[in-house]
């Protein structure tokens, strides 16, 4: 019998690559990863007030449904290309194969800017919520005043996000040898807190909204389409907007292809975890954020705080109550952010592997416990870069409008670096060498399908959110600007100027670490 480590060695040497990391991962840790990166205990909580303010319940209750329908089709013909080749660059090492260099480029950038945008992304909003928990915890905090709830010292929120992001990247380093068992344990803490939140949601309030009130009612807060519910502004601009709480949420499973090179059975197991995390998170997500909607009595309040979701436990629950959600929600949100710098750290490893990245030597160097603690530095190093606008006071906002342009950039980056393979691989049609999991003939539709999705996704999330948000009004305010339509073009245009100015002469793919 063949040991199915040694069967998996051989795909890898087949790809090129030796097999360099332990494959310590089974497939229920594969799926984990991904299950925790896109952590509903984390993104339902900290965007949740994106949709209320754009597009309210409607873009939540039947949003939510119907954008992770859309994702999933994209998580199925990802599922498809990580069977066939599992490796740790998994997106941009697929557009290699399936197409040129170029194509390999401009993926691998993508898909590494959106991992460290979707890492900076999850540890802001952490550090957020935590410092919002300290506030409810405090001696001096009256549930009926919510003056004191919202931190306002934008310095103390970065303070604590830096020190999440040294401590996450410290237990990439040092944790190498349980990192993987750790994401275990996360599962469970997801599956036992969202019911958890959403048995207390439903059982302890005394008063809750009504079904059709949590499907009809619309809500535009952000002064866009004159602020009216009204038209086809509302539908077809403030309400899109709304549904980054879903795009951004369901997003990072590309963690399962990032530690394939570490999973046992790859070509099945990262396949099936890749797809059963966003299966599983779609459902659970909804029923949680339903939940959110059932206790969220006190509308005007809500209104008020831009639907940061913490009113809304404070409004329909005793204190306790209130303050249990928060570490329910805390402890999932470290987890997630713990896991994406794993995933981010895998790719950065690969890419430097294929002498992709500045500094190529050094990030994809593996330590003593074969674990690419230099990647996690510079993952770790380059999130708090890309969150420095946080830093900026921005009156009369709830949250920085910097989150919102970090949420984006991770939402366009990794999206737009799904769709390079995923439309290469509906190129190759039946050429393309399928491996234990496929998807049969739906590739025909599901491609498409998929890559018009990432592509109408892309055009909403880099557009204004407010007024004075348009580069192109008379009461254009830089500290309200959506920044991430500038950070992706400096990455994307840097990468292709890069490309021309000889990056095509040196990068020719990948680089085999094997012998034939």
């Amino acid at each position: 019998m063949v040991n199915t480590h040694d069967a998996d060695a051989a795909q890898l040497a087949e790809l090129g690559y030796k097999q360099e990391f332990d494959r310590k991962w089974n497939g229920f840790q594969n799926f984990a990863i991904s299950f925790s990166i896109i952590s509903i205990l984390s993104g339902c909580f900290t965007t949740f007030g994106q949709a209320w303010a754009n597009g309210g319940p409607v873009a939540i209750s039947i949003g939510w449904p119907v954008v992770a329908s859309l994702i999933m089709i994209i998580a199925l013909c990802m599922a498809e290309l990580v069977s066939a080749m599992p490796t740790a660059g998994g997106i941009y090492y697929w557009a290699l194969k399936l197409g040129k260099p170029i194509h390999g480029w401009m993926t691998g950038w993508l898909n590494l800017i959106g991992l460290v945008a979707v890492t900076a992304a999850v540890d802001y909003g952490f550090a957020l919520f935590f410092v919002t928990a300290m506030n409810m915890y405090s001696s001096g905090f009256d549930p009926k005043d919510l003056s004191n709830l919202y931190p306002t010292d934008l310095n103390q929120i970065f303070i604590v996000f830096a020190i999440t992001i040294l401590l996450h990247v410290l237990i990439n380093i040092y944790g190498a040898k349980v990192i993987h068992k750790l994401q275990t344990i996360n599962v469970y803490w997801h599956v036992g807190g969202v019911a958890a939140v959403v048995l207390i949601l439903v059982l302890i309030p005394t008063e809750h909204q009504t079904v059709s009130w949590m499907f009809t009612e619309r809500i535009n807060l952000n002064g866009m389409n004159g602020g009216s519910t009204e038209g086809l502004g509302y539908w077809f601009y403030v309400l899109p907007l709304g549904f980054l709480l879903t795009q951004y949420t369901i997003t990072g499973f590309d963690a399962s292809a990032h530690v394939s090179e570490e999973t046992g059975q790859a070509g099945k197991a990262a396949a099936q975890g890749l797809w059963k995390a966003v299966a599983y998170s779609a459902v659970a997500g909804w029923i949680l954020l339903l939940a959110f909607l059932y206790a969220a009595t006190n509308v005007e309040m809500m209104n008020e705080w831009f639907g940061f979701s913490p009113v809304i436990f404070l409004t329909s629950l005793p204190i306790f109550w209130a303050k249990l959600i928060m570490v329910l929600t805390l402890v999932g949100q470290f987890f997630c952010g713990m896991s994406c710098v794993t995933a981010a750290s895998r790719m950065c490893f690969a890419f430097s592997r294929d002498g992709a990245v500045p500094g190529h030597k050094f990030w994809r160097k593996l330590d003593k416990n074969n674990n690419p603690s230099n990647a996690a530095l510079f993952v770790g190093v380059f999130a708090l870069v890309l969150t420095l606008p946080a830093l900026i006071k921005v009156p009369d906002r709830v949250a920085p409008l910097a989150f919102y342009a970090v949420t984006s950039v991770a939402v366009i980056g990794l999206f737009a670096g799904f769709a390079i393979p995923i439309w290469l691989r509906f190129k190759a049609g039946d050429s393309f060498k399928v491996g234990q999991w496929n998807l049969g003939k739906h590739y025909k539709w599901m491609g498409p399908v998929a890559v018009l999705e990432i592509i109408l996704v892309s055009i909403y999330f880099v557009l204004p959110v407010v007024p004075t948000a348009n580069w192109f009004s008379p009461d254009f305010d830089l500290k309200d600007a959506n920044y991430a339509p500038i950070a992706l073009l400096i990455v994307i245009g840097s990468a292709y100027i890069w490309w021309l100015a000889g990056a095509k002469k040196t990068f020719r793919g990948a680089r085999k670490t094997i012998n034939d």
